[in-house]
C-alpha cells in the first residue's frame, strides 16, 4: 500500500513553471523535468502550440517562421511581444 502512494506522488506533484523557459535543450533556460508534463501558452489571450521559448516577466514568446532554417539547420525564430501566460494541461 505504500508503493501505491510512493509511485502516485510524482505523477500529481508538477515542479513550478519557470518566468522564462526554452524548448531547446542547448539553452540555459530549458528544464527537462517540466517537458516531462503537457506545457500550455496562452499569448495574448490565445492559447498558442508554436512556442519554442518565452519570458513572462519581459511579455515575448519565439515562434519559428515558416519552414525557414538558418545555415546550421535550426528554424528561424521570431519575437512577438504582448501578455505571456503559462500554465499545466
Amino acid at each position: 500500500m505504500t508503493e501505491e502512494t510512493t509511485t502516485a506522488a510524482p505523477s500529481t506533484e508538477r515542479p513550478a513553471l519557470p518566468d522564462h523557459l526554452s524548448t531547446d535543450e542547448r539553452s540555459p533556460h530549458f528544464v527537462k523535468a517540466i517537458f516531462e508534463h503537457d506545457v500550455g501558452i496562452r499569448f495574448n489571450d490565445k492559447e498558442r502550440f508554436d512556442v519554442a521559448e518565452y519570458c513572462i516577466s519581459e511579455g515575448w514568446i519565439k515562434v519559428p517562421v515558416g519552414n525557414k532554417v538558418d545555415r546550421k539547420g535550426n528554424p528561424l525564430m521570431i519575437k512577438l511581444k504582448g501578455k505571456v501566460e503559462s500554465f499545466y494541461k
